[in-house]
This record gives structure tokens, C-alpha cells and sequence, in this order.
């Protein structure tokens, strides 16, 4: 698989502007009007990461979600982090 690249990287955050890179990780928080959006949302990610076998880490604070994708197995970022990362921006 192997790490992204840092001009891949850099376009999809040009893209994805409310995606942040910091410690071999992109994270994003997503905020909605109360706990069952944001629960709701939560599940939703939860059936895509499912499907891909790929996980993010998920902190829900009332009606905060951030979630933070990083491939652990690689010990970095992978192009499954930012698919995975599309894919949920696609949800909102």
C-alpha cells in the first residue's frame, strides 16, 4: 500500500479544505444541531467504515464528531485515509 505522497496529499486537502493533516493523520469535526444528528452521522460513517474495513477514530462530544484516519498498519497516511475521508464528506 505505502504512504501517500506529499503532492497527493496536498491536492486532496486543497479539495477537502475542512480536513486537517497534523501527526500522520487527517481529522475533520464535523458539528450538528444536537446528539441524534450527530449520533446519526456517527453510525453512518460507522457503515462505510464497515464495508471498506477501514476504521476511523471517532470522539462524539454532544453535537461534535471529530473523526481522525490514519492507516496504523503502515505507521502513516495512505491513499485508504483520504478515499475513506471523500467518502464521508460525501455523507454531509
Amino acid at each position: 500500500m505505502g504512504l501517500i505522497e506529499s503532492g497527493d496529499l496536498a491536492q486532496f486537502l486543497a479539495e477537502h479544505p475542512d480536513w486537517l493533516f497534523e501527526d500522520d493523520a487527517v481529522q475533520r469535526t464535523f458539528q450538528f444541531a444536537d446528539f441524534a444528528e450527530a449520533l446519526d452521522f456517527v453510525n453512518r460513517v460507522g457503515e462505510i467504515a464497515e464495508a471498506a474495513n477501514h476504521h476511523p477514530d471517532i470522539d462524539i462530544r454532544w453535537n461534535r464528531v471529530r473523526l481522525r484516519l490514519t492507516t496504523h498498519s503502515e505507521g502513516g497516511l495512505t491513499e485508504m485515509d483520504l478515499a475513506m475521508a471523500a467518502r464521508i464528506d460525501g455523507l454531509i
